[in-house]
């Protein structure tokens, strides 16, 4: 396959899944925001270590080359527990980095688009690495510092490059920033409506408990499953990947930033914060061994920034003010920490219920997360 004096090759060896994931460190060189993935981690999410998410779905990565040298990448995914949770055909592309090329982005969207269609897919999503469970979106406003732990980050010209390949705004989603100052200076209504419910709800909040750890993330994650599926986009986890996800970030958590709401024993609620872990990564190069590992724990003490990954509740209680209960509890733990920033991210510009209870308690847009959608059902004449 070839488009001008681009050449794209389907990644078929370790040598181009090396060149894959070490590409983007090219791109970046001269990027002072940019923050390099875990490299194990990326492995297993581009399925060329094992990982729980491919054993129904599928991935193909690939590579474009100009005069013998890697200067871009995609990877086609078809997402089956999407597909099937949604009743779709839908293919997802993920894992893109190029040169400022529009013939490089053609010649990689087409590749990746031909492929989908063979799989049957008539639409194509994305950037999806490589769901929406994982790094999802790409960014198109707030180039001015590094992303959160977790979250995706990339060139500013990308979002014009895959418009020109035919794709257009299905969603955005941004991140809010607020500094712990504003946590605490809750609107007194709402720090009503939380006090009121946790007292006639008899309701308990508890950090995670490190003897449990498996069994109170995976309480977590079975939450988050049930809590969204009125969500745009939203596919639950596999039984597979909540194992996977609770194996992962075992050693991450801080216990007492991840807080358990319970209605007489029974966890119904959940908050779940990240130390913003991407300062360290980038000391470390995005190598966890030998030494980056001990380098990330060890130090983490002197991370001021926490990442609010998301406060879900059972639908049965979503009413209640329950996830203003969760997140007040944080407060005091957060301080003592010395936690001075919080993100709250990633909300769906869908979401106005999410969006209004921060807007209204001071946190203020930072950046913004663009999903693209487009049509396979016609490829180009």
């Amino acid at each position: 396959m070839s488009h001008s004096d681009v050449v794209i090759k389907v990644v078929s060896n370790r040598q181009q899944q090396h060149e894959f994931i070490n590409l983007a460190w090219s791109i970046y060189q001269d990027d002072p925001h940019w923050v390099p993935p875990l490299r194990l981690n990326q492995m297993e999410l581009l399925n060329y270590r094992p990982h729980p998410f491919y054993n129904k779905s599928r991935i193909q990565t690939f590579l474009a080359y100009r005069q013998g040298k890697p200067v871009g990448r995609i990877a086609a995914i078809l997402d089956q527990f999407h597909n099937e949770y949604h009743h779709e055909q839908r293919g997802m592309f993920g894992f893109f980095e190029s040169i400022d090329d529009q013939a490089v982005a053609d010649a990689l969207m087409n590749a990746a688009k031909d492929w989908l269609r063979q799989q049957g897919a008539v639409s194509l999503r994305g950037p999806a690495n490589p769901s929406q469970n994982y790094e999802w979106g790409m960014l198109v406003e707030g180039f001015h510092s590094p992303p959160k732990f977790m979250m995706t980050y990339n060139k500013p010209y990308y979002g014009q490059l895959i418009e020109n390949c035919g794709l257009s705004k299905s969603q955005d989603m941004f991140a809010f920033i607020a500094t712990i100052d504003m946590l605490d200076g809750l609107d007194p209504k709402l720090l009503f409506v939380a006090e009121e419910a946790k007292r006639r709800f008899e309701v308990d909040v508890r950090p995670i408990n490190k003897r449990r750890f498996e069994q109170d993330v995976e309480s977590f994650l079975h939450i988050y499953n049930r809590a969204l599926p009125g969500q745009w986009g939203f596919t639950p986890m596999s039984p597979g990947e909540l194992k996977a996800s609770a194996k992962g970030l075992k050693h991450l958590i801080v216990p007492e930033m991840t807080k358990i709401a319970e209605v007489k024993g029974k966890p119904v609620g959940a908050v779940l914060g990240l130390l913003d872990y991407n300062p360290l990564i980038k000391q470390i190069d995005g190598r966890l061994f030998p030494f980056g590992f001990i380098k990330l724990m060890w130090k983490r003490k002197s991370l001021k920034t926490i990442r609010l990954i998301s406060t879900n509740v059972l639908p049965e209680y979503q009413r209640w003010g329950l996830g203003l209960v969760l997140m007040h509890s944080l407060v005091p733990t957060v301080r003592k920490w010395g936690i001075e920033v919080a993100e709250f991210s990633w909300v769906l510009e869908s979401n106005k219920l999410s969006r209004g209870t921060l807007e209204r308690g001071g946190a203020k847009r930072d950046k913004v997360y663009r999903i693209y959608d487009c049509d396979l059902s016609s490829p180009p004449s």
